[in-house]
């Protein structure tokens, strides 16, 4: 039936969304996440991009980790789950994406790293992480996160 329904709306004009992928990157001490800032509006985000040629999914969320964070550690190979959002476009506007959420177990927060000067990043509690991100799918995913193992 989805697939149906996924061919009607192609029909009618609307496709499907992009695909990204994403990183809740967290202490496996503390249970905190990273949030970092979008370069465009500033507002809290997690670590997000394209998959990449020759990475799994899981892969190159670790990747957008390291360039949009400075995180190293190690990433679960199954999504945590997905999110949707409009992505602005340089054009002037947006197309539809889902985010498949993989968590990362931070161990390392490089100081320098490719995206530095272009944002920020703070640690916060998962329940402070999902009131400061946008996204309700975000939010939930933040919020069942599953407790760090200790």
């Amino acid at each position: 039936m989805n697939a149906i329904r996924q061919s009607l709306g192609i029909l009618m004009g609307r496709r499907p969304p992009a695909l990204q992928v994403g990183a809740v990157c967290r202490c496996p001490r503390s249970g905190d996440v990273v949030l970092i800032t979008s370069r465009g509006t500033g507002r809290w985000v997690i670590p997000k991009g394209w998959p990449m040629e020759g990475k799994s999914l899981s892969g190159a969320a670790a990747a957008e980790a390291w360039e949009e964070a400075g995180v190293e550690g190690r990433v679960h190979e199954s999504e945590i789950g997905r999110y949707r959002y409009d992505k602005e476009q340089d054009q002037g506007w947006s197309i539809p994406v889902e985010v498949r959420v993989f968590l990362l177990e931070t161990d390392r927060l490089r100081p320098e790293f490719p995206e530095a000067g272009q944002r920020r990043r703070r640690w916060f509690s998962p329940a402070e992480a999902a009131a400061r991100v946008t996204e309700p799918g975000l939010k939930q995913i933040l919020l069942a996160l599953p407790p760090v193992a200790g």
